[in-house]
């Protein structure tokens, strides 16, 4: 065997080591992520603000600096999740919004039981925003300026009436705000119906 074959056949090893620690800490920076998310979630649940959460991070990660120089974990990095609470203007939690790309799914908060009969949860929220929503995009489906898989869709997870999840797909960050003003809106003014 040649010298440059055995450098090459050297090199592929070396190449094949990479990339199996790259898959390793692609897996465990997954695992991170989730497991933050979830503390964050906990803690929101709980009251802590986001801001508080965030300041108590005072170094990155060493994973980023790998994010750095490896674009298949650059990827990871930008769909991660945030996790913000949706609140009254009293500041009571209503929910829980968890935004990651395109996409955003909320967690009515454990203490309150949204009915999807209480108003304006279906006249508003199902009928004026999002059906407004998934409206324009069929006509730019049929236009053909958007794919079938880009089209604005939503499903409300419920037990028997009450709601436990609300899952909406296909939002870019012009949306996300109007989404999140209105998903506010609607819980607060649920909430208020509940308890008034």
């Amino acid at each position: 065997m040649s010298i440059d074959a055995e450098k090459i056949k050297s090199l592929v090893s070396f190449k094949q080591k990479l990339e199996k620690r790259v898959e390793e800490l692609e897996s465990e920076l997954k695992e991170l992520q989730d497991t933050l998310g979830a503390v964050n979630s906990i803690l929101l649940e709980k009251g802590f603000k986001r801001a508080e959460i965030t300041e108590k991070e005072t170094s990155p990660p060493k994973e980023e600096i790998i994010i750095e120089h490896e674009p298949s974990i650059i990827q990871l990095s930008t769909e991660h999740e945030s996790v913000t609470p949706l609140k009254t203007v009293a500041g009571e939690v209503l929910a829980i919004l968890h935004v990651s790309v395109g996409s955003l799914k909320v967690l009515p908060a454990e203490d309150k039981n949204f009915n999807v009969n209480t108003p304006p949860f279906t006249h508003f929220l199902l009928q004026k925003v999002f059906a407004k929503m998934q409206e324009k995009d069929g006509e730019l489906l049929k236009a053909g300026q958007l794919s079938p898989d880009k089209v604005f869709s939503y499903n409300i997870v419920r037990e028997g009436d009450i709601i436990r999840e609300i899952i909406v797909k296909n939002v870019d960050q012009e949306r996300l705000r109007e989404l999140k003003s209105s998903i506010r809106w609607t819980l607060e003014k649920m909430y208020e119906k509940v308890k008034g």
